[in-house]
């Protein structure tokens, strides 16, 4: 029995599990990438030393979701939504640095000034939170280019929202081979989150006939009626003006 055992084991040693979730984390994040990049210049470029871009031949078909199966998406979830709770504590510190920071370039008169004035070490105590953040985020995916999409578009993204970043969706159809349960991993907030609405019934010609000849119906009911109304009203009086007579 595995009592006081957190988590599932996935049928691997530690390391193995740390690397998969690693790889898992990464592979998430980089479907948030640019339609025009290839994944292999995010996840080689810095064993291959080339800074061009790759043709997006690879490009994921739907962003930010990934299919695996159940097992392994309920334990992943919560180890990416620590890397973003972790990069999203750091916008603050992010939006505080950037009201001291220069735009001028290195190695230049203006630069040098600021750098060693006091606005500086304003800008530089409001950054360290930021870097040890980064820093703790790249020890947990190990990928610089997974980290630079989580700064730049998935944490700001999640900035007003408290906790559940993520959803996982069962999926009914089991995975060929060992027939395991699958489930899909993607963010939530997205575009594909649309309020349903019906569209109005269109008025058909048959359906305004129907609808125009029971009221015309009444109308001819109503016009008929009174008439005879009238006629039997006028009968009664007829009949009470004869009885007074005969009694008189």
């Amino acid at each position: 029995m595995r009592h006081l055992r957190k988590g599932r084991r996935l049928g691997r040693s530690a390391s193995h599990r740390k690397a998969l979730f690693r790889n898992m984390a990464s592979s998430l994040l980089l479907t948030e990438r640019p339609d025009d990049v290839n994944e292999s210049y995010y996840l080689y470029n810095d064993y291959l030393a080339s800074d061009t871009p790759g043709t997006g031949h690879n490009t994921p078909k739907v962003k930010g979701r990934i299919v695996t199966t159940m097992h392994k998406a309920k334990e992943l979830r919560p180890y990416v939504e620590k890397c973003i709770t972790v990069a999203k504590n750091a916008i603050p510190h992010l939006r505080e640095a950037e009201k001291f920071a220069t735009k001028a370039k290195p190695n230049t008169p203006e630069y040098k000034e600021w750098r060693n004035s006091d606005q500086w070490q304003q800008w530089n105590a409001a950054m360290a939170p930021a870097l040890a953040a980064r820093r703790r985020v790249v020890a947990m995916l190990g990928n610089q280019r997974a980290v630079e999409i989580l700064f730049d578009e998935v944490a700001p993204r999640f900035v007003d929202r408290d906790g559940g970043y993520t959803r996982i969706l069962k999926l009914a159809k089991p995975r060929l081979g060992d027939a395991g349960l699958q489930a899909i991993l993607e963010f939530v907030g997205n575009d594909r989150d649309r309020v349903k609405t019906e569209a109005e019934r269109p008025a058909f010609d048959s359906d305004e006939e129907s609808t125009a000849t029971p009221a015309a119906e009444e109308a001819s009911a109503d016009e008929t009626a009174a008439p005879e109304g009238d006629a039997a009203d006028a009968q009664a009086e007829e009949t009470n003006d004869a009885e007074e007579k005969k009694e008189g």
